[in-house]
């Protein structure tokens, strides 16, 4: 399914990470809805649950108060839809969008009171400054084109909203670098074959290694057209959260 046409058995074929474009976008939204019904269960046993933590900060960094209106992208199981109704209190809009109906179906399993709709993040069906706040995790990597994802952020953002995105970053530590490249490229893979999963679990990491360093991520969301960018390392710097505001 993810080979180019004419060329059975392609290098792209063996090796996922390297799809771009419509390759990689068919190729995510079927990986995910293979890995589905055991997403969260391995989310928790890769981080510790940590990830509930750095969603947390994450929201706290977008400044949110209630009433207001927030737009989880790449929302997945919808780990962040708790801590934005959270911040919005009851009066408050929480949308999530994804491109992966199977995920979309865990997310309404464990959040019955948000509005949740399939949606790519490179073409949003959302009209112009419709939300206070965009928050995503651990998506931006996996979408076909950062640049555009980020352009449709910024248009969704009312002026003054702010967009954070935490995902796998580069520890800055060469130490810590090489240990967690063992661990991310050894024992990531071996819990998804565990779970019958090797060829998304061997993705995932691959992903993570050829994703935008924090530097070039800062610098495609001024691009894009947020300004006060700044960014926060989480995990020994395994994690990095970046945010930024809608002038």
């Amino acid at each position: 399914m993810w080979v180019h046409s004419g060329s059975m058995g392609s290098t792209t074929e063996q090796t996922p990470w390297l799809a771009e474009g419509e390759e990689k976008r068919r190729f995510v939204r079927d990986m995910f809805a293979d890995i589905a019904p055991s997403y969260d269960l391995l989310n928790d046993l890769m981080c510790f649950r940590l990830h509930h933590k750095w969603r947390k900060a994450a929201v706290r960094a977008v400044e949110l108060r209630e009433g207001d209106s927030a737009l989880d992208v790449c929302c997945g199981t919808g780990d962040f839809l708790g801590p934005l109704r959270s911040a919005v209190g009851a009066q408050g809009r929480v949308v999530g969008t994804d491109f992966c109906p199977p995920m979309l179906a865990k997310a309404r399993d464990k959040f019955k009171s948000a509005q949740l709709s399939v949606g790519d993040t490179c073409v949003l069906p959302i009209r112009n400054e419709s939300f206070n706040a965009v928050t995503v995790g651990w998506g931006l990597r996996n979408v076909p084109d950062v640049s555009l994802a980020l352009h449709e952020v910024v248009r969704v953002l009312k002026p003054g909203g702010r967009f954070v995105t935490v995902d796998m970053a580069r520890p800055r530590s060469k130490f810590v670098g090489r240990m967690s490249e063992f661990t991310f490229h050894s024992v990531v893979p071996l819990l998804g074959r565990v779970f019958g999963k090797s060829k998304a679990y061997t993705y995932l990491p691959k992903s993570a290694e050829r994703f935008m360093s924090r530097e070039e991520l800062s610098d495609a969301m001024r691009t894009a057209g947020l300004s006060d960018v700044r960014t926060k390392d989480f995990f020994l710097g395994n994690i990095c959260m970046h945010w930024g505001v809608k002038p």
